[in-house]
């Protein structure tokens, strides 16, 4: 039983730091503006997308990946749940390595890769703070999970 307390404050306790905040506005509103964007640009960042990229039932992904990061982002703008919200953020951004910018260093060559990955890395590098150090002192999370 301890133990399980003590994993549950790992995973919703934040650290008392006021610039995760920031980090979090970064992250949430680009996952959320991306996540609106793969409905409203169905042919830019949509179905249409996901179809040239070979995704199987590119609706149901385009749809379902837009889905994850609007609730996600919005997890992470507020603060509520942060850890657990990166991670399929995470997965996202993996993908998207994995999909769309390791395939440039064959196409275009490796300069192209590193100019197209800057963002990318750049976001994930914030993922992965978010999951080290959690959502901050101005957070959901602070006020309703940490003792004062």
């Amino acid at each position: 039983m301890k133990t399980e307390g003590n994993i549950m404050r790992k995973i919703l306790g934040t650290e008392d730091d006021t610039k995760m905040t920031i980090i979090r506005i970064i992250v949430g509103l680009i996952f959320i503006s991306e996540g609106i964007l793969k409905y409203k640009q169905v042919q830019w960042l949509g179905p249409g997308r996901f179809s040239e990229l070979g995704f199987d039932n590119p609706f149901f992904w385009a749809y379902f990946t837009g889905a994850v990061e609007i609730l996600s982002g919005t997890l992470v703008l507020t603060g509520l749940l942060t850890r657990i919200a990166s991670v399929p953020l995470m997965i996202i951004m993996l993908t998207a390595l994995f999909t769309t910018k390791l395939p440039l260093i064959k196409t275009n060559g490796i300069w192209t890769f590193l100019h197209d990955y800057t963002t990318d890395f750049a976001l994930t590098l914030l993922l992965v703070l978010l999951l080290i150090y959690g959502s901050g002192r101005w957070s959901v999370e602070k006020k309703l999970f940490t003792r004062n």
